[in-house]
């Protein structure tokens, strides 16, 4: 213990690469690999585990993440909880880190399981989107096919004149699945417009982020018989209120608000609002798909499919089977003890 009377802590931060089995494409980018931050909190003999992955388009890098998590390691060590960690770091992928580990600490500590901590009901095994990459559409067309036993389907358009063909070839070769498309801020009124009618025949769901951050406006009065999903519109609880009467969703990512505090923070928030929930990830290894994995237990859209991409996952991992993904207790947040 610290002359406080907290628990005294050991903590580990490291940058971990990890390649893309192909690359990936969406409006404005392409990833080959993910770098991510890792940070491991220790008391007592015992661990916790986070990953942050940042928000590649506010420049909340991983080198970034890492000086910003260093910065504290005196706090920390000396017993620094979740709540003074809102207020010490920005969102962002740092926080989200130590958020994380900091929860699965506590699990542990505790011999509670991070989903009674956070008092929900005992989790079930969700439906997951799985995604394909903005690509020619036969391209498309073909992962969409590979994805066999996939339930949904997220399709990554972007702002060229391809997208009405790659919704018509993916829904084609997948009649079965229910599908979205995330446009990544790609479209305008115009474009959207004009393939509104192909959406609606190829019974696409969920329309995602279709304009610019910064053009919520443009939502203003928009004709959508498609749900609307806000995603970098919205990073944490301060962006929800320009959103109501403008879309459906909100997808929270523990990256963009910076971790599972705050992201349980706006679940309460938005369900006061009226909105419809969607979780979503940044990527990542199964590390980060298991503390969303407690968020999405309370979304009607799930969209954790990051580590099917990686070339090689943490261990333990998640299990994706039948178009569904279920992280155990013994991945993360489950009130096991670990001694070295």
């Amino acid at each position: 213990m610290n002359d406080k009377g907290r628990l005294a802590v050991r903590m580990h931060a490291s940058l971990e690469r990890r390649k893309t089995v192909a690359p990936f494409h969406i409006t404005g980018y392409t990833f080959d690999a993910f770098e991510a931050v890792v940070v491991t909190l220790e008391a007592d003999g015992m661990t916790g585990r986070g990953e942050g992955l940042g928000v590649y388009y506010r420049n909340d890098t991983p080198p970034r993440m890492l000086a910003q998590i260093e910065s504290l390691r005196g706090p920390i060590e000396a017993g620094l909880d979740r709540e003074q960690l809102q207020q010490r770091l920005p969102a962002g992928g740092a926080r989200n880190a130590l958020d994380c580990a900091l929860w699965d600490l506590e699990a542990k500590r505790r011999g509670l399981p991070v989903w009674q901590l956070a008092g929900q009901t005992r989790p079930k095994p969700l439906v997951t989107t799985f995604t394909v990459g903005a690509d020619q559409p036969e391209v498309m067309a073909a992962h969409a096919r590979a994805y066999s036993s996939a339930r949904a389907i997220k399709l990554k358009l972007t702002d060229d004149e391809l997208n009405a063909q790659r919704v018509q070839a993916v829904r084609a070769a997948r009649p079965d699945v229910w599908l979205m498309v995330d446009a990544n801020q790609g479209f305008t009124r115009d474009r959207f417009a004009q393939l509104l009618p192909t959406l609606v025949a190829a019974r696409v769901d969920v329309v995602e982020q279709p304009f610019p951050v910064g053009r919520e406006d443009w939502l203003d009065g928009l004709d959508s018989p498609i749900r609307l999903a806000a995603d970098e519109s919205v990073q944490d609880r301060g962006d929800l209120r320009n959103l109501v009467g403008r879309v459906d969703i909100i997808n929270i990512k523990l990256d963009k608000c910076g971790g599972l505090t705050e992201a349980l923070a706006i679940v309460a928030e938005a369900r006061k609002l009226g909105f419809a929930l969607m979780v979503g990830n940044m990527s990542g290894t199964s590390l980060a798909m298991a503390p969303a994995f407690v968020v999405g237990q309370a979304c009607d859209v799930v969209d954790l499919d990051g580590p099917t991409f990686l070339v090689s996952d943490c261990t333990p991992s998640a299990s994706y089977a039948g178009g569904l993904i279920w992280c155990d207790d013994a991945l993360w947040g489950g009130p096991m003890t670990v001694a070295a």
